[in-house]
């Protein structure tokens, strides 16, 4: 299969690669690595909204700054690569028709909910990060991994395994960072992704960890995020990065939930400690890792956070 893809993409002349809905650093991080191999031929779509506006923490990753947004996407494209998109529900609408309309289609990705929606699949659920499948590929295959694309590949790794932390790390993701360090200055992007955020984002995830709810004995910790608090944060979408994971940092939390109200619905984050996050993102279509999921409710907030404590006071 890696020949496959190989060929397909040295064969294709108009590329997109996709990253998922709200993008974190591994999908930004494996989208700006794979844009640096492939090279002109290649635009990335970055999925926040009509207007462009991407995470500014990830703004240091070579081709970021220059990528496509759904109000300048055409549908010239004759393969089209989703990095790190767990569904095809994690695409918006209009791109997801450009995507369906393509005559072929790549996903890579490690989350083990993924069925596989593209002509070809490559997907390694249960590793670390989509970084870490895409430096596998790229050796696989010979590929030289030039300073840029492993800018993209570290930092994909580091942010989705929490600074090497979650259970999906294994001796091999750490020999993936050592050989990334001998390319990179890696301590450098551990400070552009952790240590240069905006004073307002930080004001707004001390307001959400503030007023975070605690029930069946602090076991369940939530926390809601309403458009009003949004706007009186000028809060960008990546500002609620990391909040799940402070809340379940907390002793005695063994779910941690954040519910953001959307014009689509309520994006909903878990995060556990023993229990296995799927099964409660299963239950409203979401999926993910069993320590890290997600999902979409259509309903109210209030409605929505009812229904959900429901599915996981039960697991408790």
């Amino acid at each position: 299969m890696e020949k496959e893809i190989l060929n397909l993409i040295e064969s294709s002349s108009r590329i997109l690669i996709i990253t998922h809905v709200n993008p974190d650093g591994d999908t930004l991080g494996c989208a700006s690595a794979l844009k640096t191999y492939i090279g002109t031929k290649a635009d990335i779509l970055i999925q926040i909204k009509d207007n462009f506006n991407f995470p500014n923490t990830y703004s240091f990753l070579p081709h970021i700054n220059n990528s496509k947004n759904l109000s300048n996407l055409n549908d010239e494209y004759d393969l089209i690569i989703a990095i790190d998109t767990a569904s095809k529900d994690r695409i918006i609408d209009k791109a997801k028709n450009i995507f369906e309309k393509c005559q072929n289609t790549i996903v890579i990705d490690h989350h083990k909910t993924n069925s596989g929606f593209g002509k070809i699949n490559y997907i390694k659920g249960g590793i670390s990060s989509t970084g870490e499948v895409l430096f596998d590929l790229f050796e696989k295959l010979n590929i030289e991994i030039s300073p840029d694309m492993a800018k993209g590949l570290y930092s994909a790794i580091l942010t989705d395994t929490g600074c090497f932390k979650y259970e999906s790390v294994t001796n091999h993701t750490f020999s993936i960072a050592s050989k990334l360090s001998n390319i990179i200055n890696t301590s450098e992007i551990a400070d552009l992704c952790y240590t240069n955020k905006p004073k307002n984002l930080i004001l707004f995830q001390n307001y959400l960890v503030s007023n975070a709810v605690f029930c069946l004995n602090d076991k369940i910790a939530y926390t809601l995020i309403t458009k009003e608090i949004i706007e009186k944060y000028n809060a960008k979408d990546e500002y609620t990065e990391g909040i799940c994971e402070t809340l379940r940092s907390i002793s005695g939390v063994e779910i941690a939930l954040v519910l953001k109200e959307t014009n689509n619905g309520v994006k909903v984050s878990i995060r556990t400690k023993e229990i296995d996050a799927t099964i409660i993102a299963g239950k409203f279509n979401g999926g993910g890792h069993k320590r890290a999921a997600g999902c979409t409710i259509k309903e109210k907030i209030n409605t929505a956070c009812d229904i959900l404590l429901k599915e996981a006071k039960a697991l408790v």
